[in-house]
């Protein structure tokens, strides 16, 4: 549990400024925990796509509710 959230913070500050981005290291780790959860069996091909409707749908209001005055 995190106590003091200030010292928390100025570490996450300090930390990312100090470790610059890497686009190759953050895909290879992205698709290996996919992979990883595929082996779970989290992830099969039957239910690869399920929920993508109701996602669609969700990006779109979320889309239009931010260009709203």
């Amino acid at each position: 549990m995190i106590r003091d959230a200030e010292r928390w913070r100025e570490f996450e500050t300090a930390w990312i400024a100090s470790h610059k981005a890497n686009h190759a290291e953050n895909l290879r780790l992205a698709d290996e925990m996919y992979q990883w959860a595929r082996r779970l069996g989290q992830f099969t091909a039957a239910d690869a796509l399920d929920g993508l409707e109701k996602n669609i749908r969700l990006a779109a209001v979320l889309h239009r509710v931010r260009r709203t005055p």
